[in-house]
């Protein structure tokens, strides 16, 4: 892997932010570590320990994926996600805020599953999980934030999470293959996949299948991008955070290290 790690080392050197990336060939069993520790703005990276907290509350019985929850239109908020738009007192299953709390970034999504599950029991499975450097007090969208604290990762204890994820001890087996195949059905691909073949490509014909379980987060000058890279029978742990960087130049960075990934995984 260290013809990998040269490449991205060179892909970060001239950028004027602050990246934290942890990198880890499930195959090989080599991992690179970078600003592991470092504590970023979580954005909407923060969806996947919410989604293993509302998982471990199904598996314990406390929830069912097919329990409806009802929209409200007092707990609508903007940015990310279609919810808000929907009509008040819609209904939707529990799984399917689930996926749209994933690929479509849904805030309104998150802020009641949030709700339905409790900031005590999110900051309970992340601890479990092994995240212990990251933080969480808050919804999202708030205009005043919980006094506690902040939404808070680190690359470290994203990629725990998702180890325990690819290596299906994140909840359960189960609750683990389940949470992957929501976070592959991704929709917002701009980052490290950006560069990668498209997926209506030809791939019978020389080129090599991927797929990527990945969750991305964005505010102003925070852009991160996480995730499982599935390349022919490779497995592969990707854990790419960024602050303090133009959002232009911190886009381009993640699909040059994301294309970076690919080729090596080939």
């Amino acid at each position: 892997m260290d013809g990998l790690v040269s490449k991205i080392q060179k892909l970060i050197a001239p950028s004027k932010g602050t990246w934290g990336i942890v990198l880890e060939d499930l195959n090989s069993g080599e991992k690179w570590e970078h600003n592991e520790q470092e504590l970023f703005y979580a954005a909407s990276v923060i969806k996947v320990p919410i989604m293993a907290s509302i998982y471990s509350a199904v598996e314990r019985g406390d929830l069912a994926l097919s329990d409806l929850i009802i929209l409200d239109e007092k707990d609508y908020v903007g940015g990310s996600g279609v919810l808000q738009h929907f009509t008040s007192g819609s209904s939707l299953p529990l799984r399917d805020i689930i996926m749209l709390m994933i690929i479509q970034s849904d805030n309104t999504a998150t802020n009641l599953l949030i709700d339905l599950v409790g900031v005590e029991n999110i900051q309970n499975t992340m601890k479990e999980a092994g995240m212990i450097y990251s933080t969480f007090f808050n919804k999202l969208m708030l205009s005043k934030p919980s006094p506690k604290g902040v939404n808070r990762i680190a690359a470290s204890d994203i990629a725990i999470l998702l180890h325990r994820m690819a290596t299906g001890e994140l909840v359960s087996s189960s609750a683990s293959d389940q949470m992957i195949e929501v976070m592959k059905k991704q929709q917002v691909r701009d980052c490290l996949p950006e560069k990668l073949p498209s997926p209506y490509s030809d791939f019978d014909h020389g080129m090599t299948a991927w797929e990527f379980a990945n969750k991305t987060g964005w505010i102003p000058g925070t852009r991160h991008d996480v995730g499982i890279f599935y390349v022919g029978d490779r497995k592969f742990i990707a854990t790419v955070l960024s602050k303090d960087e133009d959002d232009i130049l911190s886009k381009r960075i993640l699909s040059q290290i994301g294309e970076e990934i690919y080729k090596y995984l080939l």
